[in-house]
């Protein structure tokens, strides 16, 4: 199965070659960009970097933390944490080339010092205990069939006190998921649990939530927003095109469907170790 999802991300051979060729044929030096300007293919978890912020915000680091993005992708979120809180982050995803193409975006915008990414197990995280003063994931759960051992894993590796944000996507109550999606071709590699579902894994793992939401409305908002706006010479020549190829634009409208029918939800949890 973990061969199976990393192959799904992996599908888009010499990424990063990709991304350059794709910046360049634009007009655009990856080295003049900023960590921001990649968000249309590094965050592209709904609501991007400003859902980012909103789960930042309601860790309360403090400068200068160790924090842990598990299932880094290609290192938007843990760019994001890094530069807006003066955090050093480090990063651990299932895809060796997301993990690769990262390092590469890192050094493009000057946060190499304070990131780090490592191909890893979301399972089995190679940390040891009480290693970080605080954690994310975003949309990651989804591929994971054994979430219970994701979440003890992550409080394992918390200092205690520290806190675990989770932004992710939940079944919703109206009907199954069509696919393809962006995490999934098909129903094989796709895990999605109800938000009691979640909520109940959570305070298992020996967490203690502070504080839930529901963001499907938002989400589906912005996602309307998303597509429907027109393209324009500043608009960022490099997106989930690159990732998934034609399929992505089937990818969004499948999405587009379920979270207006709430097939599918967004949903964050601020817990405490």
């Amino acid at each position: 199965m973990k061969e199976q999802v990393s192959d799904h991300y992996g599908r888009s051979h010499k990424l990063i070659d990709q991304i350059v060729d794709s910046l360049r044929d634009a007009g655009v030096e990856p080295t003049k960009l900023r960590a921001a300007d990649f968000e249309p293919i590094d965050e592209f978890h709904f609501r991007g970097r400003q859902a980012t912020l909103q789960l930042l915000e309601k860790l309360e680091l403090a400068p200068d933390a160790n924090v842990l993005d598990i299932g880094s992708g290609l290192g938007g979120v843990t760019r994001t944490i890094a530069e807006e809180a003066s955090a050093k982050v480090t990063g651990i995803d299932l895809t060796q080339e997301f993990c690769d193409a990262a390092k590469i975006i890192s050094d493009w915008v000057n946060l190499s010092a304070q990131t780090t990414f490592i191909q890893g197990d979301a399972t089995k995280l190679p940390f040891s205990d009480s290693s970080f003063d605080g954690a994310v994931t975003v949309h990651v759960a989804m591929n994971i069939p054994d979430k219970l051992a994701v979440y003890k894993e992550a409080h394992r590796v918390l200092k205690p006190g520290a806190r675990f944000g989770i932004y992710d996507i939940l079944q919703g109550e109206g009907g199954d998921v069509v696919y393809p999606t962006p995490w999934a071709m098909d129903a094989s590699i796709s895990y999605l649990a109800t938000a009691k579902e979640m909520a109940s894994l959570l305070q298992d793992a020996g967490f203690t939530i502070l504080d839930e939401e529901d963001s499907t409305t938002e989400s589906h908002e912005w996602l309307k927003t998303r597509i429907s706006k027109p393209k324009s010479d500043r608009t960022m020549p490099v997106t989930t095109q690159i990732l998934f190829g034609n399929v992505a634009s089937d990818m969004v409208q499948n999405q587009l469907l379920a979270l207006d029918e709430r097939r599918l939800l967004t949903y964050h949890f601020i817990c405490v170790a």
